[in-house]
């Protein structure tokens, strides 16, 4: 008989099924409900715990200077926040009341710039508000000063207990400071953009990809979940030689603070590869301080002035309207101009009279140079534009640079009926001497530095590499922009011109006395737009341009110096900052033999004392010093060999070993060092004192004594 009684078990399971049923139909209603009338609350919740596609920022690449050496890097900085939110979840509110006092002292000892009381204001009105994103302190601070804070009391709980949190920003450093701040660039710190400079030219490959993750809050901690990985920026190497922008700064400076310049300009670039060594760009600030505000080496359209007479007389020379032997009057330094008068800057001295060609440019004669240019392309001007744009000085050098201009040379234009629309008969005369043009200071480098290479032309090169993980991923190798800008005899005539104007002209305190420079000075009033050039007070850009050595050119260089009112020369003020970066560099590469360093004073074989000769032949041995000996010896294994020494000709001295007396007699210690003789002496029982230093010259003991127990030897040395 089954023991199942069906009566009593099916209440049961009808029961236990009904409850069940009831469970299910709850927790669909429920589901229901929360998926309608609770779904806006609930999506709130899951925007708190969740978030998707947060962009991860990749570190920003480096700005290398040409050797490899740290210019510009990134630094994290953090910004501070308190999630009041956050701390009255995990009820550390109590602790909170407890322990304020105490957080808000260490913020004061950290930030001493606020009060604890301050402190406490502050963070007590973020907590009223419960935000979520409450700031410690408003600016961003670095990785130390973070570290400070996150030991405080409760900062240093976990942040989801403790509310304390950061956002982590990539701050951009230069390692030297304001050195070419300017070139090298800057960074809008809110921002994580770049303002200017290379930074800015190179900002894609310095940037690198932003990464992408998703952040889930499991058991009350967030947890971030990399989708996509940042890639990182790459490394860019510059041209800029830390040694001489740093020499070059310093020159500039100190004439700036000499004559009281306004603005100053210097630019050091490779001959052959048109590398740009160093770029000096200083303004004179209210605080009468000098700092780099603006990028003049590449974006100041100005009048050239003489600098410019080398392209004038090179479009001369290479047209064969005349050579170097051809002469020009200039009276007595001043020439009437169709109604305008042209002078010489020593029309006051009575001027220069016939000249030369070659003495034109020495002399720096703008009634020489114009009236070369007039008489041979008045009737043609457009020709001799032509002339200087065949030269490159004209040319778009596509500066890598926010800011840079190419130079603006006026080329002539007729109307249909023949008359010139954009021209008058002075315009040719007053272009031919650096006026009627606006030549940034890098393009006439360019030119300059052309002559130096002997006719070839390099187009500005400020980065020559992008290399990531130590790999090279990038190269700009130099570029020329034309091979040739003259014609071969022109580039000798000029290059000889040059190197007169240094040597016997107007640039003399541009040269040195250890090695040939060739180079042309500039002054030239500086215009003030529709109020023309001495309205107001008469402003000078004074410049020197050229190359050293000027036999085997390695670098050329440009200074320009912008200053308000009189004295104002070229040669004698930027020529004498070119003179300073000039002997720098030379001194820098200088590698001298060390056979240079003889003198009459030189000490070239040593003097050898008498005692231990073994121990001396160990010595010059290993000096390189013959020693003539008629003995043997190891001084590492043997006893001590006794002798003299004497000096021979040449890089010679003989050893001569000496027969001691018997160990009962004194020795003869003359002539020893205090070393030997002691040695010596006191091994036969003989108590020594010593007097002096050097060699022995006296023994109180005259050698052959015989020796008696405890006799005492006074040594004295000279």
């Amino acid at each position: 008989m089954s023991k199942f009684d069906c009566n009593k078990v099916m209440p049961r399971y009808s029961a236990i099924a009904i409850i069940m049923t009831l469970v299910a139909v709850f927790v669909l209603g429920k589901t229901l409900y929360t998926m309608t009338a609770k779904h806006d609350y609930w999506s709130k919740v899951a925007d708190r715990v969740k978030k998707d596609s947060v962009s991860v920022k990749p570190i920003r690449g480096n700005i290398l200077s040409c050797d490899g050496q740290l210019m510009a890097s990134s630094l994290p900085e953090f910004k501070l926040f308190v999630d009041f939110k956050a701390m009255r979840d995990a009820k550390k509110d109590s602790l909170w009341d407890v322990k304020v006092d105490s957080v808000c002292r260490g913020l004061n000892k950290i930030f001493p710039e606020k009060t604890a009381a301050a402190f406490k204001r502050d963070l007590n009105e973020g907590r009223k508000k419960q935000s979520r994103n409450w700031p410690i302190w408003n600016s961003r601070v670095d990785y130390n000063t973070y570290t400070e804070v996150k030991t405080l009391p409760i900062f240093k709980l976990p942040s989801y207990k403790s509310g304390f949190h950061v956002e982590e920003y990539n701050a951009r450093k230069r390692s030297y400071g304001s050195l070419a701040g300017r070139t090298i660039g800057a960074m809008f710190g809110a921002k994580d953009t770049a303002r200017f400079g290379l930074e800015l030219s190179y900002d894609s490959i310095l940037r690198g990809t932003n990464g992408i993750i998703h952040r889930r809050k499991v058991l009350n901690k967030f947890l971030d979940i990399m989708d996509t990985p940042p890639i990182d920026g790459a490394d860019i190497v510059t041209t800029i030689d830390v040694g001489m922008q740093d020499l070059a700064e310093r020159s500039l400076i100190n004439e700036l603070k000499l004559i009281n310049g306004n603005v100053g300009v210097a630019i050091v670039m490779d001959v052959t590869t048109g590398d740009v060594k160093a770029i000096v760009n200083m303004e004179k600030c209210v605080d009468d301080q000098y700092r780099e505000i603006h990028n003049h080496a590449v974006s100041d359209l100005l009048e050239p002035g003489s600098v410019f007479k080398t392209a004038s007389i090179m479009v001369a020379l290479d047209d064969g309207v005349v050579d170097t032997s051809y002469q020009v009057e200039t009276g007595c330094g001043v020439w009437p101009m169709y109604g305008k008068e042209m002078k010489d800057h020593n029309w006051r001295g009575g001027g220069y009279g016939l000249l030369t060609l070659p003495k034109t440019l020495m002399m720096s004669s703008n009634i020489g140079v114009s009236r070369i240019i007039d008489d041979h392309y008045r009737n043609n001007p457009e020709k001799f534009v032509r002339g200087l744009y065949r030269t490159g000085i004209a040319d778009n050098l596509q500066i890598p640079l926010v800011g840079s201009c190419p130079a603006r040379i006026r080329m002539p234009r007729k109307n249909r009926h023949g008359e010139w629309v954009n021209w008058s008969r002075t315009a040719l005369p007053w272009m031919s001497i650096g006026y009627e043009s606006q030549v940034p200071p890098i393009s006439t480098l360019t030119f300059y530095n052309a002559i130096a290479n002997n006719g070839k032309m390099m187009r500005p090169r400020f980065v020559k590499q992008v290399i990531k993980n130590g790999e090279v991923i990038m190269d700009f190798p130099p570029e020329v922009m034309r091979e040739s800008i003259c014609k071969e005899r022109t580039l000798h005539e000029l290059q000889t011109i040059l190197e007169h104007v240094v040597s016997q002209g107007l640039g003399k305190k541009a040269g040195s006395k250890s090695f040939k420079v060739a180079g042309k000075t500039g002054t030239a009033q500086m215009s003030k737009g529709t109020a023309g050039y001495k309205n107001g007070g008469t402003n000078y850009l004074l410049s020197f341009a050229g190359y050293f050595p000027a036999d085997a050119p390695r670098y050329s260089c440009i200074v320009c110096i912008q200053k308000s009112g009189l004295p104002a020369s070229g040669g004698g003020m930027s020529g004498v900052v070119f003179h300073d970066i000039a002997e720098g560099i030379m001194a820098q590469s200088l590698k001298l033999d060390v056979t240079d360093a003889r003198d009459s004073t030189s000490v070239l074989v040593p003097d050898v004392k008498n005692g231990n000769i073994l121990a001396a032949d160990y010595v010059l041995s290993h000096l390189g010093i013959s020693t003539n000996k008629a003995w043997g010896g190891s001084y590492t294994e043997g006893n001590p060999i006794w002798g003299c020494a004497e000096k021979k000709g040449g890089r010679s001295i003989s050893l001569e070993r000496k027969q001691m007396r018997s160990s009962r007699y004194v020795p003869d210690v003359t002539g020893m060092g205090a070393r030997d003789a002691v040695y010596l002496l006191e091994s036969r029982g003989v108590r020594v004192t010593v007097l002096g230093r050097g060699k022995v010259i006296k023994q109180s003991l005259e050698p052959g004594h015989f020796i008696k127990k405890g006799v005492r030897c006074q040594i004295s040395l000279k």
